[in-house]
């Protein structure tokens, strides 16, 4: 196999996003995907995808939070999804070490992602990465907006 291609998303690539987000379990049409990414490059936010042989097979979303607390902006990983058909080829990592780098470059000194704790297979590929599990996430829905995963 050869290596990926990492690269900005687009609304181009929200079909292929769509596919990726139902195999996550977050389900959302691609007309949802597409203004999701509109809105998200609007805040100064990006999103990565891979691609092999011109498919989309990944996808990660990147923010970047200043924080009181930390000398530098603290960069987080959102999402991370690869593909069913080929997964354990890379991708993952590949995702990861551009998103780490454009993190970096964006002036962030931490990264964290997020990760629901029932994906256990998620926790030990992020630990395998370097990833130290180092807090809790505490979540409460806000204004009866519907939030699908805790």
């Amino acid at each position: 196999m050869h290596a990926p291609t990492i690269r900005l998303a687009n609304v181009a690539d929200a079909d292929a996003i769509s596919e990726l987000f139902v195999q996550l379990g977050h389900p959302a049409g691609p007309e949802e995907v597409a203004a999701r990414l509109e809105r998200f490059a609007q805040a100064g936010e990006e999103a990565l995808v891979a691609e092999l042989d011109g498919a989309v097979v990944g996808v990660t979303a990147l923010s970047v939070m200043p924080t009181l607390h930390r000398p530098t902006p603290v960069g987080r990983m959102s999402v991370l999804v690869v593909s069913e058909a080929v997964r354990g080829q890379g991708i993952g990592r590949a995702l990861v070490a551009a998103a780490e780098a454009r993190l970096a470059e964006r002036g962030c000194a931490l990264a964290e992602v997020t990760s629901n704790q029932q994906r256990v297979q998620a926790h030990a590929f992020y630990e395998g990465l370097g990833y130290e599990r180092t807090s809790f996430r505490f979540f409460k829905a806000l204004g009866g907006r519907p939030y699908l995963d805790h």
